[in-house]
């Protein structure tokens, strides 16, 4: 069980895990859960952090099929510039392995934001928080228990 499926339980958040098989040498994560699972890809969300010029961390939630929109992340959480997190730097702040990180249960709470397309549906897929586990559950409540908000984040 991960901090992630942990803390659902905990805070008897509704939800599902779905777990299938990583296929080792893949790189696109996201794209392999939504193809594996049978689920849409914009209904499969990534987990992205993200740099802010202030030095602070941030998590942006955006679809597996698009792409995070750095400007409009920053705007989001308050900063002027937003760069992706160098690799180390997410794993340490996480406690998750790139591929794997969910935004529920890292070390640290981060400012984070779900793209709005999430709200076009009941439920949306997040990692579990390791490689061929996800996580279904609703978008309010994954924003509700993180803190976060909706904002349009996605690079159109």
């Amino acid at each position: 069980m991960t901090p992630a499926i942990v803390l659902l339980k905990t805070k008897k958040i509704a939800h599902k895990v779905h777990e299938y098989q990583h296929e080792v040498g893949c790189e696109s994560f996201g794209l392999e859960a939504s193809q594996k699972l049978g689920i849409p890809e914009g209904q499969v969300f990534k987990t992205l952090v993200v740099s802010l010029n202030n030095g602070s961390l941030a998590v942006g939630i955006v679809p597996v099929s698009g792409k995070l929109n750095l400007k409009s992340i920053a705007k989001a959480t308050g900063a002027k510039k937003a760069e992706m997190a160098a690799p180390e730097l997410v794993e340490r702040s996480t406690g998750y392995v790139l591929g794997g990180v969910s935004p529920l249960g890292q070390k640290k709470r981060l400012k984070t934001v779900l793209d709005s397309s999430a709200r076009e549906y009941d439920s949306i897929f997040v990692s579990g928080g390791r490689r061929g586990v996800g996580i279904e559950l609703n978008p309010d409540e994954l924003l509700k228990l993180l803190g976060g908000n909706y904002a349009d984040i996605k690079q159109a």
